[in-house]
């Protein structure tokens, strides 16, 4: 009996779970808004900013494979949740996530390929992976300063901004008069971004992105 209608369904339900997953940073950050950005939503705003860097710098990548790094980027948290920064070891992050992927991707027929892309995202080793690392990260600083854009971000309510307490992210936040400002400078500091992607970061900290 052909089961393959079924493995389609069955792992389109699975993942349909990062439509529910909310962002743990949002709620780390107190982010004031009744309906925050899920993990599906991230997803989506990665891969639209693959699209727009691949076309105005015209990267001599494989953009579909990039783009399908970051469609399975984020699988591991239908199974471990969204783990923010500082939470637990990168290490230990990587490997609960590879073995929850594994579980995961065991039904499709070619899922074996779906998680190397996985594993080749976690690695960087190509220029693929590395592109999809930046879009991963410079979209979640963007959608911070909409947030902030937004009025959503009070810096004065911060207790208990686990965050916020860590000491590379206090040196950071001196001088900083927002959250968004904390995040771009942190994920500029911390990503090893090509001169592209840092002049994005810089214009978004500089100028209004919404209207």
């Amino acid at each position: 009996m052909d089961n393959k209608p079924e493995k389609v369904v069955q792992f389109y339900v699975l993942c349909n779970r990062l439509k529910e997953i909310i962002r743990s940073g949002w709620k780390v950050w107190h982010v004031q808004k009744e309906r925050l950005e899920s993990v599906a939503e991230h997803v989506y705003g990665t891969q639209m900013l693959a699209i727009a860097m691949w076309s105005e710098y015209g990267y001599d990548i494989d953009l579909m494979k990039a783009i399908m790094m970051l469609a399975v980027h984020e699988l591991e948290e239908v199974a471990i949740g969204d783990i923010i920064p500082f939470e637990m070891s990168l290490d230990e992050k990587k490997a609960r996530g590879q073995a929850a992927v594994v579980e995961m991707l065991s039904g499709l027929q070619d899922g074996k390929k779906v998680q190397e892309l996985f594993v080749e995202h976690y690695e960087q080793r190509t220029p693929e992976a590395k592109f999809a690392k930046w879009c991963d990260k410079l979209e979640a600083d963007l959608q911070m300063k909409i947030y902030d854009e937004e009025g959503r971000v009070d810096m004065v309510e911060q207790e208990g901004n686990t965050m916020l307490m860590n000491a590379e992210v206090q040196e950071i936040a001196k001088g900083k008069q927002s959250a968004a400002e904390i995040w771009l400078e942190y994920n500029r500091q911390a990503n090893g971004y090509d001169e592209n992607f840092l002049a994005v970061s810089r214009y978004a900290e500089q100028h209004q992105i919404t209207n």
